[in-house]
């Protein structure tokens, strides 16, 4: 599940960096003390099949299961299944094609049925179960009635009425956790797996989408059509998926088997630009691990209203609604195309293979972060490669998981796992494993973990044997240190030169709080200008000095010549030390690390950045400059921006010089920003419209108004602020439907308080409550578990525009915020 890193982590970071934020302690530690293990197996699935149909009105599912199973080793008489919030109506065992009456007890939670025997450890059985599905009980009584749609609700009905005419009409399923035993009893634990066959009635103008393959289709004379779906290779119950909606199915194909795409007919034509890299992706995946991919097929659909990124349903992954991009937003580039790579990599790592517990979930999440890392080197090169990489660095770092272990048997609840340590970290885990034992080693020994246990659960001790029995190495001092481990180095690094002994040394002190010392293997690379000589080193202590022979003092001594550490560092190099840098060391982080030193430090060789060979670089050094008052008034650099603004291949680096000029505001450059207003980019029109605003906010506010219709991204950002600045209350329909229209993200909520300040100009009292409404609707899909971010950000744009209008609206406002 793409969960933490594409969603939620928004929401987050939007909230803690617009105002400080304090998390209140939880009083309640007992959960320290309860080890989580993997779900003890009484009795194993071995086959599920169900026969469903939705009821819109009611938002139920009525349903009809029959499920195989065998006691796991130990003989027993009873079952415990797991069958949230459902009206069961019936018990069954099924025997020569008959049903006899099973006892039972059910809680509400769990379904506990007497057998009509002993069963002995492998001996198949067979339970029918008729029941209704009803997911908003479950909500009801498990989150107070909240609108929210919360993780673990399984079964969505999205505009189920059809009410929302600007709203398709969609059932979806969402099952990791442990939810999708609101819709299907079933053992709900990542250590189960089986087939499956699940057949859908629905109205006959929806198609359907579930795990495997389509083995029926038959219509009905009540204007419904029944689906059979069929999936002959064992799943785990969490990963079994039902789609149904008015979608466009676009065919693709790898290797004869069907790749498709399920999208909302408007985005029909541009469905193989977004999804169109999977069958290269596929075979990408397949030839690195060396295992082919092993389902029936690969189908990837879009729901309305998923908030939690995408989720890797075996064989139909469900991506939120942010992954359908128009064409305008696609000249950009596809801003999905990373969560692709992850939900599809999650069908080796997670789908093939999958964690025996969520404290392992490490295992399923760590990978599909890194396939991101490993996707984005072989398709765009090693600097994007090593760009992701930094990223999921970052993440991790900001993530704040600094006590946490990458394999956590203790933990609150389930759902806090799905975290920047399990994702971010473990991912970059990944990657110093890849460089220590080398290329060869580190595919060979994902082979053999792959191979050994496909279609089985797995610890991360089997992981380690894999390595282990690759390599020929001890490797239990990496994983006691990464994967049963927490925190991470804080380095401090020094230098010193003695030229009449010819010595160089480096003092490398690990600063981290506490009594732990890592060890840690990396490179040190040693330039006399272009010329390099590498030496492989090792830090086993709290402080450790390295020391270098040399004839010519070097012009830099590049410590994790690999850049690859899992830390944060202090670098006392020198100004000479990062010119030498960026000139001569080739890596990605090289010349990131060089051109933050040169910003920070006022230096005039941040404009070297602007030449630099990585789009994402020259980006970085048009942001730096606009904050250095020198350089950004510099004529030569100015000249230069132009000429980027004019010729740059990517249109998010000619919208980052439009911006530096639009910061001069110098009137010359308005023809300039008139000439790139309707550029099919809406990120290059944006920054135009925006640099127009600062010099002619009349002519901006017509031509906000004339983009209107067709403003996303940046161009909706500026369109929005400029109207919301120079707008009246006609233009209310658009600045609304352009908020209520967002998908959610960190952009909405830092919007939120534009939206309520333009609502403290509209003096129709119906139209701001409806406004109201909106950021609440916003705010009640916003998981529960990280309200505590965001909802100072909603409360503090609600509170100003409560003060601003007073009465009624100040009532109305307290009334709806709960």
């Amino acid at each position: 599940m793409k969960k933490i890193m594409v969603t939620l982590s928004l929401f987050i970071y939007g909230a803690s960096h617009a105002q400080d934020v304090t998390v209140k302690a939880d009083k309640d530690q007992s959960w320290k003390k309860e080890y989580r293990a993997e779900a003890t197996k009484i009795n194993d699935l071995v086959d599920t099949k169900l026969d469903v149909s939705f009821d819109y009105d009611k938002s139920y599912m009525y349903g009809k299961a029959w499920i195989t199973l065998h006691p796991h080793f130990y003989p027993t008489d009873s079952l415990n299944l797991d069958a949230k919030s459902m009206d069961i109506k019936e018990v069954d065992i099924v025997k020569d094609g008959k049903n006899m009456p099973l006892k039972y007890d059910y809680d509400s939670m769990n379904l506990r049925i007497t057998l009509d025997k002993v069963y002995k450890g492998g001996e198949n059985y067979t339970i029918y179960i008729s029941y209704t599905s009803m997911p908003e009980a479950y909500e009801k009584s498990h989150h107070g009635g909240s609108a929210a749609i919360s993780d673990d609700k399984g079964l969505y009905f999205i505009n189920p009425k059809g009410e929302n005419k600007d709203k398709p009409t969609q059932v979806w399923t969402q099952g990791e956790t442990e939810s999708n035993s609101v819709w299907m009893p079933t053992i709900d634990k990542p250590n189960q797996k089986c087939t499956e066959q699940i057949t859908m009635t629905v109205p006959a103008k929806y198609v359907t989408l579930s795990n495997g393959l389509m083995v029926s289709q038959k219509k009905n004379t009540d204007g419904t059509r029944t689906d059979t779906w069929k999936m002959d290779l064992p799943n785990s119950p969490y990963l079994f998926f039902m789609g149904v909606g008015d979608y466009a199915v676009i065919k693709d194909s790898y290797k004869g088997k069907e790749v498709s795409y399920y999208v909302e007919k408007d985005y029909a034509s541009v469905a193989r630009k977004i999804f169109g890299l999977t069958p290269e992706m596929i075979a990408f995946y397949s030839r690195i691990t060396g295992v082919d991919y092993q389902w029936q097929k690969y189908s990837q659909i879009v729901g309305r209203d998923y908030v939690s990124g995408a989720m890797e349903n075996t064989t139909a992954t469900l991506h939120q609604e942010s992954a359908q991009q128009n064409a305008r937003q696609l000249v950009d580039g596809n801003g999905w195309e990373d969560v692709i790579a992850h939900e599809l990599f999650h069908h080796w790592f997670g789908d093939l293979v999958t964690c025996e517990s969520w404290s392992n979930i490490s295992l399923n999440e760590s990978f599909a972060d890194y396939s991101e890392t490993l996707w984005d080197g072989y398709k765009h090169g090693k600097d994007a490669g090593d760009d992701q990489n930094y990223q999921g660095l970052q993440s991790y770092l900001f993530s704040g998981g600094d006590n946490k272990d990458l394999i956590r048997f203790y933990y609150k609840d389930k759902e806090d796992v799905f975290d920047g340590v399990s994702y971010s970290k473990g991912g970059r885990i990944l990657n110093m494993l890849r460089n220590y034992v080398g290329d060869s080693a580190f595919f060979k020994s994902l082979n053999l973990y792959l191979t050994t246990n496909k279609f089985h659960p797995a610890e991360a001790q089997q992981l380690r044997l894999a390595f282990e029995q690759v390599t020929g190495q001890d490797l239990n001092w990496y994983w006691n240190q990464w994967y049963y481990g927490s925190g991470h180095p804080i380095l401090k690094i020094d230098y010193a030169y003695d030229d009449a002994a010819g010595k160089a040394s480096v003092m490398i002190e690990q600063t981290q709080k506490g009594d732990k010392v890592f060890k840690l293997p990396f490179a040190i690379d040693m330039y006399n200008g272009a010329n390099k000589t590498r030496y492989n080193v090792w830090m086993n202590n709290k402080i450790d000095t390295f020391t270098f022979n040399y004839s010519k003092r070097p012009d830099l001594i590049n410590v994790d010549g690999d850049k690859i550490l899992l830390c944060q560092k202090t670098d006392n190099k020198t100004a000479d030390n990062y010119i030498a840098q960026m000139k001569y060391a080739p890596l990605y982080l090289d010349r990131r690390e060089a051109l933050e030193y040169f910003a920070k430090n006022k230096m005039k060789e941040l404009t070297w950045g602007l030449n630099d060979k990585y789009a994402p670089l020259r980006s970085l050094t048009l942001d730096d400059i606009v904050n250095d008052s020198a350089l950004s008034m510099d004529p030569s650099v100015l000249q230069r921006a132009e000429a980027i603004a004019n010729t740059d291949e990517s249109r998010k680096v000619r919208a980052k010089a439009i911006e530096l000029l639009a910061n001069t505001n110098d009137a010359k450059y308005k023809p300039l920003f008139q000439k790139y207003v309707s550029d099919s980019s809406y990120t290059v029109a944006g920054a135009a419209l925006e640099g127009l605003n600062d010099l002619d906010s009349t002519n901006a506010y017509t031509l906000a108004k004339k983009y209107s219709s067709d403003a996303k991204g940046k161009l909706g950002q500026v369109v929005g602020q400029v109207l919301i600045k120079n707008g009246t209350e006609a233009d209310y329909d658009f600045i609304a439907k352009s908020y209520a229209d967002m998908p959610p993200s960190q952009e909405k909520l830092q919007g939120t308080a534009d939206f309520c300040t333009y609502l403290a100009k509209v003096s129709d009292v119906s139209k701001v409550k409806k406004g109201i409404d909106m950021i609440i609707t916003f705010n009640n899909i916003i998981p529960q578990q990280f309200k505590s971010f965001t909802d100072p950000t909603m409360k503090g744009a609600l509170d100003k525009l409560a003060k601003a209008k007073g009465g009624e609206i100040a009532d109305y406002i307290k009334s709806v915020w709960k």
